[in-house]
């Protein structure tokens, strides 16, 4: 992992306190819901997603993405060749 794409500790508490938050509005949601599940999302402007790559990291090489696109914490339409702060490479 570069530098530059590691999250930082502000970074890390910033998208804890924006799951929680989203976690907490709304209606009660049952656990292991569809809603629920989404609601732990982070936005897209939080984790500085981008539609394009950085470098060789890209979402479809990301542990966290869901083809076709969508992301396991990122909430809205990921691109296959998208980035976030939060990328994280497929093992091997």
């Amino acid at each position: 992992m570069t530098e530059s794409s590691r999250i930082t500790r502000r970074q890390a508490l910033t998208i804890a306190a924006g799951a929680a938050g989203a976690s907490m509005t709304g209606a009660t949601a049952v656990i292991g819901t569809t809603a629920s599940a989404q609601a732990a999302k982070v936005a897209q402007k939080v984790v500085k997603y981008q539609d394009t790559p950085k470098g060789e990291q890209r979402c479809d090489n990301c542990d966290l993405f869901q083809a076709p696109s969508s992301c396991k914490n990122v909430d809205g339409t990921i691109a296959p060749q998208g980035w976030c702060i939060i990328y994280r490479k497929k093992a091997a």
